[in-house]
């Protein structure tokens, strides 16, 4: 079973007066990199959740946040009223000393100064936690569901190609046999130009053709190229995704397919060599996808 690296959840839970949003998104990486955007108030459990996402995404580039939204705004600033007091006092009785008249202003640049205001830090219950780890697993779930659905896709995809190698590994014995006897009738054709008949050994001749024939036979080409095939996908097939090692059996692929090449010595050979050259390039870009 293919799962895409590529994928998408979303998920939203309310407590109180704030609505949170979970979303998390990933696109197709060598390895496992993640970017996590999560509010001030929640920071404290970071490791947490990194470690929570590690274990079910396994690997791409990760985009996680978390959104808070607020139906009516909260308010943790608060007056030190002890601070403003002492510094009021202070001015009242400098002002006293020199004979000036305390105005509201004196109140306003009391204001300005230092810690007359203190920010009182909000507290996350228990209750608050575990709905965010609830949503946290709920958009994993939902992102693990979209990966199996573009991995499916994927997979009915990356078979048909496979199939496609196939049929043209079966057509190349159409070619196979008259591709020897048109070879062999060249080569005597070349001698009989610069030797004359009556001066060439028969049986030499018949041996050294036998060997450079043996040199082209794409037999155990074919068979290991039907072999990584079916390795392939029975690997595709497995339950769990395996990107890299179906990216490892496409390199095997590909060497036999370039014997193939190399060994044709025929126009039609060549021809189904590079479609199915081009068939494995389309499975090896769908590859890179897969987790």
């Amino acid at each position: 079973m293919l799962k895409s690296m590529t994928g998408y959840g979303k998920a939203t839970g309310n407590f109180g007066n704030k609505t949170l949003i979970i979303e998390l998104r990933s696109v197709n990486s060598k390895q496992f990199d993640m970017n996590l955007r999560i509010p001030a108030i929640y920071r404290e459990k970071e490791i947490e959740i990194r470690n929570e996402i590690s274990k079910q995404v396994e690997r791409g580039k990760i985009d996680f946040y978390i959104n808070i939204e607020q139906s009516d705004q909260e308010s943790h600033v608060q007056i030190n009223s002890a601070v403003l007091k002492d510094y009021f006092g202070q001015i009242k009785t400098i002002a006293a000393e020199l004979k000036i008249p305390v105005s509201e202003q004196v109140m306003i640049a009391a204001l300005r100064l230092p810690e007359t205001f203190k920010t009182e830090a909000p507290v996350v219950t228990e209750e608050e936690w575990n709905l965010l780890f609830k949503c946290v697993n709920d958009a994993l779930i939902i992102f693990n569901n979209f990966r199996m659905q573009e991995g499916k896709t994927m997979e009915i995809d990356i078979a048909s190609r496979v199939a496609l190698i196939e049929k043209y590994l079966l057509e190349l014995q159409l070619y196979e046999n008259n591709r020897l006897d048109r070879i062999k009738e060249r080569l005597q054709k070349n001698l009989n130009e610069f030797i004359p008949a009556s001066s060439i050994d028969a049986n030499r001749f018949e041996q050294e053709v036998i060997y450079f024939l043996e040199k082209l036979d794409i037999t155990e080409e074919k068979v290991r190229l039907k072999n990584h095939c079916d390795y392939f996908l029975t690997t595709m097939n497995m339950e769990e995704s395996s990107g890299r090692k179906l990216g490892f059996i496409v390199q095997e692929m590909g060497r036999e397919i370039n014997t193939l090449g190399s060994k044709a010595n025929d126009s039609e050979i060549q021809k189904l060599v590079v479609m199915m050259k081009d068939e494995l390039e389309k499975i090896k870009e769908q590859l890179m996808n897969v987790l």
